[in-house]
């Protein structure tokens, strides 16, 4: 395959219904270190670096990610902005090479490989930086090497505006994960291909996989991309376990936001949601004290470190339609596009009564796919893995283009802020993706 950006336009932590409320519910009723209850608590000396970020940030002012979390630490990084199809300006970040230049794969002076790295929902870019260099993927990756670009989907902190919309409206917040898979997707890939010259690889997490699975599913993206590490895979979410999300998601909880409470934009600081959240809490059988363990599994290596900076820089705001998406996929067990409920608005918006379905078995059998999953992930389950992995290998997906990795002990948060991820996991990312150079 060539790695120039060439082709035919194609439409890319934490996820699913049940991720809707879990940092939201963190912030309102939690203080850090409790959050991490439940994980296997490690100190070490990445603890004072993530503090320091948090001193350099102020709170999250108005700089970027670049001035906020990767300058510091010595990294050359670079504010980009991508406009999208439909008006929607994001922000993206770029650390073109590592602290000492770093090496590629032959070790020999080249152009960098470039890697797009998506977050989940009610997170942002961020997500991935909050650790030290030697515990953050795209630190890691840079000093590998690679030429690393950070994603911040619409509606969070440097993805906030619009060419023509007031982000204060509803019309701004008129979208669900349909648009970013078809509208924001392919804005951000074709950005980075015609900057590098390159197709990038693409490293997506909980709702970062959900997107990305969605667009190779109707062929968009595959000939952009050189291949796609998966990260806690979201496909199908019938087997979620966390009592919450199941909850929210069977009561149609996105749909009473939104028409009772009129809410457009899901913001976990607003007061409405707040008090939402507080009202769930109050049901038998929530468990909203230990909230990382309730919602996400028992993560196997956070620290507490590791949650008093999630909690400063986390959640981001989303659009209620695409907690209402999320909520219908767990509760209808099919991945589709947005159910309009009504039949005459799903046929003005997709020419039939019901919403289209994401076929996960169309995804080309040639691509080259990563799965990394863990068997405490409670929203990522390995039953709706096995799901996933059977659609793909009835396509044919077989060989070194599928590679799959299972790691019992780990849960949903420990494959984006867990201290043992580089050892576990990233290591794993990195041959693979260096087998498709």
């Amino acid at each position: 395959m060539s790695t120039a950006c060439h082709g035919v336009r194609g439409f890319f932590s934490i996820s699913a219904a049940a991720m809707t409320i879990v940092v939201t519910t963190a912030v309102v009723l939690l203080s850090g270190p409790q959050l991490a209850a439940g994980a296997r608590v490690l100190i070490n000396h990445a603890e004072l670096r993530r503090r320091d970020i948090a001193t350099a940030a102020g709170g999250g002012g108005g700089d970027g990610a670049c001035a906020t979390a990767v300058a510091p630490f010595g990294y050359p990084c670079e504010e980009h902005e991508v406009t999208t199809q439909d008006g929607y300006i994001l922000g993206l970040q770029r650390i073109p090479r590592g602290r000492i230049g770093g090496v590629t794969g032959g070790g020999v002076a080249a152009a960098r490989q470039p890697v797009l790295l998506q977050h989940g929902v009610l997170v942002d870019g961020m997500t991935w930086l909050l650790g030290s260099p030697e515990e953050s993927l795209p630190y890691i990756l840079a000093d590998q090497g690679f030429d690393v670009w950070i994603a911040n989907n619409r509606g969070t902190r440097w993805s906030s505006r619009h060419v023509s919309l007031d982000p204060k409206s509803r019309s701004y917040w008129n979208w669900s994960w349909d648009d970013i898979v078809v509208n924001d997707m392919p804005a951000i890939v074709d950005y980075v291909c015609s900057h590098t010259g390159q197709k990038p690889h693409y490293v997506g997490h909980s709702m970062g996989t959900l997107v990305a699975l969605a667009a190779f599913s109707e062929g968009r993206m595959v000939d952009k991309l050189k291949s796609a590490a998966l990260l806690s895979p979201v496909a199908y979410l019938s087997h979620i376990t966390t009592p919450i999300g199941v909850v929210l998601a069977k009561a149609f909880a996105g749909e009473l936001i939104s028409d009772l409470l009129g809410i457009a934009e899901f913001n976990p600081a607003s007061p409405q949601v707040s008090n939402l959240v507080r009202t769930f809490c109050r049901k038998p059988g929530m468990n909203c004290y230990d909230l990382l363990t309730s919602f996400t599994g028992k993560n196997y290596c956070l620290n507490n470190s590791a949650a008093d900076i999630f909690l400063k820089y986390e959640p981001q705001p989303t659009s209620t339609k695409t907690l209402i998406h999320l909520a219908q996929t767990v509760r209808d067990g099919v991945l589709t596009k947005y159910d309009y409920v009504m039949p005459d608005a799903n046929v003005a918006r997709y020419g039939q009564a019901d919403p289209p379905a994401y076929d996960m078995a169309a995804i080309p059998a040639w691509f080259p796919l990563f799965l990394s999953y863990g068997g405490r992930d409670s929203l990522s389950d390995p039953a709706d893995v096995a799901l996933l992995l059977d659609d793909l290998r009835r396509r044919g997906h077989a060989g070194d283009r599928l590679t799959v990795q299972y790691l019992p002990q780990l849960a949903h948060a420990d494959f984006v802020i867990g201290v043992c991820a580089k050892d576990l996991v990233y290591n794993d990312v990195i041959s693979f993706f260096r087998r498709f150079h």
